[in-house]
């Protein structure tokens, strides 16, 4: 098992599917570089914190399993997506 990225980019897109039911998230309406803060959050998953926004985040699978932004959950149908960003 790989270790987990120290930090992601997290992408909030408005909804979890097209008026015919395909999985298309829409565009992204922010965006946002998280780090791992090397704690856990609740759902058991690794954290990350940045700008306004915390995350726990499966770090085999990328899927995030429970966010807030600037304190607060996410809209209903908004979806949270992750794309490890590589070390400079």
């Amino acid at each position: 098992m790989s270790a987990a990225p120290e930090r992601y980019t997290v992408t909030l897109k408005p909804r979890l599917a097209d008026e015919e039911g395909h999985p298309d998230h829409g565009s992204g309406l922010r965006s946002a570089t998280v780090h791992a803060t090397g704690g856990y959050g609740a759902s058991g998953a690794p954290r990350y914190t940045g700008e306004g926004i915390a995350a726990d985040i499966d770090p085999t699978t990328g899927t995030v399993q429970a966010i807030t932004v600037d304190g607060r959950e996410l809209p209903y149908g908004w979806v949270a997506e992750t794309t490890p960003d590589s070390e400079d």
